[in-house]
């Protein structure tokens, strides 16, 4: 069993309920569309891919869904609308299924070494600073120790931000004065988490993309200096991003990808959007796993994303 537990009943109901504008979007333009139609032919295929499209999936990843489904029209010469559902399901579940392993559920904490360190990057507004305090809450409650470090320190607020999480949740925030340099906060907050015997380390970075070679430079420098205390740090880096911007988080993705290596993807604030088709987007193009998805306001309402569930509650029948 791992770290948070498989999808329970109460989680699978706030994903179905996060994704239903998205599925109403795509699947009630979808019906109308195959509306009198008995075949999937080029007609069906330019309106399924305009409604990706415009669902946020992106072009370059609905051209490839597309052309994934010509082939299968072509192979088996005849393919009835009312089988095309479950096409793009199985469509769709491949495609997440190349950059997204189904072992989210499962994920625990290395045991070989402790503190896994995950270093959170995202432009300011994308719910940042409260996806680590939902993280802090969901580590804290599954009986490990927290460290969060409040390393945004060119803006007041988000250090506030962070230490408010911080007092919520019941986890030390280690921090300094605002317009310190990050990289001494990280170094801090590694050695008080390893001094501390913290089992996970949450570390807030800024969130200025304008300033892309000031960007990078600061995190190299807090990559670095992070090494001094632990060689294997961070862990993990996970890029925040706001679900509900659709095409404005995709071009975020791909600006954060050329400035710092990413290797997971928290997609926040899914829940009443009808853009949820960026999910399946961004994880194709940056070919990097969604590791967290932000459904609600609640503690809780910050899940593992898992692509089985996802997919399932995408194509759900009412």
């Amino acid at each position: 069993m791992g770290l948070f537990g498989l999808f329970n009943k109460k989680k699978k109901e706030t994903l179905d309920k996060g994704l239903e504008k998205t599925k109403e979007s795509v699947f009630g333009k979808l019906a109308r569309v195959v509306a009198g139609k008995s075949k999937v032919d080029d007609d069906v295929l330019d309106d399924l891919e305009e409604i990706l499209i415009t669902s946020d999936v992106g072009v370059e990843t609905t051209v490839k869904i597309i052309e994934r489904i010509e082939k299968r029209v072509e192979r088996d010469k005849y393919v009835s609308t009312s089988e095309l559902n479950q096409i793009l399901r199985e469509e769709i579940a491949s495609l997440l299924a190349e950059n997204n392993s189904d072992d989210n559920s499962n994920w625990d904490l290395p045991s070989d070494h402790k503190p896994y360190v995950i270093l959170v990057v995202g432009v300011n507004g994308v719910g940042k600073t409260t996806t680590i305090g939902k993280l802090a809450y969901q580590f804290k409650n599954a009986g490990k120790k927290v460290y969060l470090g409040a390393a945004d320190t060119f803006r007041a607020a988000a250090v506030e931000q962070i230490c408010i999480w911080g007092e919520r949740v019941g986890v030390p925030v280690i921090k300094q004065q605002q317009g310190s340099d990050p990289a001494s906060v990280a170094f801090d907050t590694l050695q008080s988490a390893k001094a501390n015997g913290a089992d996970v380390v949450l570390i807030d970075t800024a969130g200025r993309l304008h300033n892309k070679i000031g960007l990078m430079n600061e995190l190299k420098k807090v990559k670095e200096v992070m090494k001094k205390v632990l060689p294997d740090a961070p862990d993990e880096i996970m890029l925040v991003l706001d679900g509900s911007t659709g095409q404005n988080a995709f071009e975020q993705a791909k600006q954060f990808s050329k400035v710092t290596e990413i290797t997971s993807l928290a997609i926040t604030k899914l829940d009443g959007t009808a853009k949820g088709g960026v999910v399946i987007g961004i994880s194709d193009q940056l070919k990097v796993p969604v590791k967290y998805i932000g459904l609600g306001e609640g503690m809780e309402d910050m899940q593992l994303f898992n692509k089985t569930e996802f997919v399932d509650s995408l194509f759900k029948k009412d």
